[in-house]
C-alpha cells in the first residue's frame, strides 16, 4: 500500500454544509464542508480531489465551537465542528444536488 493510499479517507468528510451563506458561496465555486475534527488542510484536499475528480485551488478551515443553545427553560449546547471551505479551479464543479 503506497502513503498516498494511505492518507486517503473517504469519511474525512462528514457532509456538506448547506446554509444561505454557502450557497451565496457557489456563485464564487467555493463548497463548504463539514470536516474530521483531527483533519488538516492537506488530507481534506486530497480526499475532495479524489472523491469528486476536481482541481482544488485552496483550503479554508475554521473551527466551530459548542454555542450554548437554550429552548425554554433548559439549556444546552451545539455540537463542535470543523468546516473546510474549498475554492475550486474555474472549470471544475461538484454537483451537491443530483438531477432525479
Amino acid at each position: 500500500m503506497t502513503n498516498d493510499a494511505k492518507s486517503i479517507n473517504i469519511n474525512l468528510i462528514k457532509y456538506p454544509i448547506i446554509t444561505d451563506k454557502s450557497t451565496q458561496l457557489l456563485e464564487e465555486n467555493k463548497y463548504s464542508f463539514a470536516v474530521d475534527n483531527q483533519a488538516n488542510k492537506k488530507d481534506i484536499k486530497k480526499t475532495i480531489e479524489n472523491t469528486f475528480n476536481v482541481k482544488i485551488k485552496h483550503v479554508n478551515t475554521y473551527n466551530r465551537y459548542p454555542k450554548k443553545k437554550r429552548v425554554g427553560k433548559f439549556i444546552g449546547y451545539k455540537k463542535r465542528y470543523k468546516k473546510a471551505i474549498v475554492t475550486l479551479e474555474n472549470n471544475y464543479s461538484i454537483q451537491l444536488f443530483p438531477d432525479n
